[in-house]
């Protein structure tokens, strides 16, 4: 009996919660519950998604930037249902595949200076490829991030991870990493002074916080690279495709790295897929005889619906000009956010590039406020931000995410087919959310609760 998936998604709508926590994350299933998260989405259509009661979401989550193109776009579902009707002869493995091959011409010549691909199934996977093809490259073990760097959370790429809250746990890690801060060209100058540092990797734009460098810190981190001989990996996994305005955010400061990490929005929000783009003698140190022609790789890593989703969504990108759209509506939207929040006490700053936009937040001036302010923040930091997110999810329909654990920033990263009705829509509704934060009520009482409801929970752990 051939299997009639819309039938049983229909008679079981609305099961989702349930089946979840009975057989997945029940702890997730209790943070949707506990912030007002858990609406049964039923549809996604470009920006938005829609709920079972027909109501329709404005989505500035986009799955931590897989739906660059939005979703459900019809000119990838296309490429992919050719793929599937084609019978093409897929992960033959010993083989060569022309779709492959399509995708990384395509890519290099984004790239001028970077010639080889190396396929895999995700960012992580990205980030593990290019320890390994860094530390063949050069013969050096050592490994130089930053702070609040993300990078994923395989033990290779966890081991670049400059967050706490995802570490802890989960010692050891990879040996040889060494951890700077983040835009900090003297801290960078003495990690790399050994002579003994194989790579340094970064995001552009860090995603955990939306932390944008200083004008001159990847020109000085680049020429810094070049002349202890290190190699300079951009993680754009987050920031590339178009994200910031540009095909790469490396572009904004003219920094050409030496290895380039893609993820995400390159699969157009169907079928995970991971390139890492190089200089060819870094491939070619790898994969440098005969015999070692296979010494890495991924089962999936060059399946023909991944490539065909990458080649539908850089054909999105050109057809639709959406990298030059994304500049001129992030530009608009940024600079409405600072004029909007100039002068407000709990705004500290609106930042970013393109469709990635954090907005930083303080202790408010309003003296009835600072104490109630200083308890959210005491409990857990950032938990002021989750507060002004509930009222913009359930008020005005609009789905967002703090930048990162104990960070106060809300971080924007909408699709970038947003229209000029969706500028207006998040400029007005993060108006209303912050406006009503200056008054005591409901939102305040709220966290009270949230910050009681924590410290029970820990008196329960001890």
């Amino acid at each position: 009996m051939a299997l009639d998936l819309a039938g049983e998604l229909e008679s079981r709508r609305g099961e989702g919660v349930s089946l979840f926590d009975r057989h997945l994350n029940s702890q997730l299933v209790q943070v949707l519950k506990t912030i007002g998260f858990d609406i049964d989405y039923v549809r996604g259509e470009g920006p938005y998604l829609y709920d079972a009661a027909g109501l329709r979401y404005l989505d500035l989550l986009s799955g931590f930037g897989v739906f660059a193109v939005g979703r459900s776009h019809p000119t990838v579902i296309a490429a992919l249902e050719q793929v599937l009707t084609a019978h093409l002869p897929n992960l033959v493995q010993l083989d060569v595949s022309l779709l492959a091959g399509l995708l990384a011409e395509r890519l290099v010549a984004r790239m001028p200076d970077l010639e080889k691909v190396f396929f895999c199934n995700s960012g992580a996977e990205a980030v593990e490829a290019a320890i390994k093809f860094s530390r063949t490259a050069t013969g050096r073990s050592r490994v130089v991030y930053c702070d609040h760097a993300f990078h994923g959370l395989t033990y290779g790429a966890l081991s670049l991870n400059g967050d706490e809250v995802f570490r802890k746990g989960f010692a050891p890690f990879l040996g040889d990493c060494v951890r700077v801060p983040f835009n900090d060209v003297p801290a960078l100058e003495r990690a790399l002074a050994g002579g003994d540092v194989a790579a340094f990797i970064f995001e552009p734009i860090q995603g955990k916080g939306v932390n944008v460098p200083d004008n001159g810190y990847l020109a000085a981190a680049q020429d810094l690279c070049r002349k202890h001989r290190t190699l300079l990996i951009a993680d754009e996994i987050q920031t590339g495709i178009g994200r910031t305005g540009r095909f790469l955010a490396c572009e904004h400061w003219a920094v050409e790295p030496d290895m380039v990490l893609l993820a995400k929005a390159l699969s157009g929000g169907f079928v995970p897929v991971g390139a890492v783009v190089m200089r060819r003698e870094i491939f070619n140190r790898m994969f440098d005889r005969m015999d070692r022609a296979v010494v890495h790789g991924s089962t999936f890593a060059r399946n023909d619906l991944a490539m065909a989703a990458g080649l539908a969504t850089l054909s999105v990108l050109d057809d639709e000009r959406l990298i030059e759209r994304t500049a001129e509506l992030g530009e608009r939207l940024i600079a409405a956010l600072r004029r909007r929040f100039a002068g407000d006490s709990l705004v500290r700053e609106v930042r970013g590039k393109g469709m990635m936009i954090g907005l930083e937040f303080g202790p408010p001036d309003e003296i009835r406020l600072k104490a109630a302010y200083a308890l959210m923040e005491k409990a857990s930091r950032g938990l002021f931000c989750q507060l002004l997110l509930m009222p913009l999810l359930r008020r005005h329909r609009i789905l967002a995410q703090v930048a990162g654990p104990n960070m106060p920033v809300i971080k924007l990263l909408p699709s970038l087919v947003i229209g000029e009705a969706d500028l207006t829509w998040i400029e007005d509704a993060l108006a209303d959310v912050i406006g009503e934060a200056h008054k005591l009520g409901s939102m305040w009482d709220l966290g009270r609760m949230l910050v009681s409801q924590a410290a029970k929970a820990r008196a329960g752990a001890i």
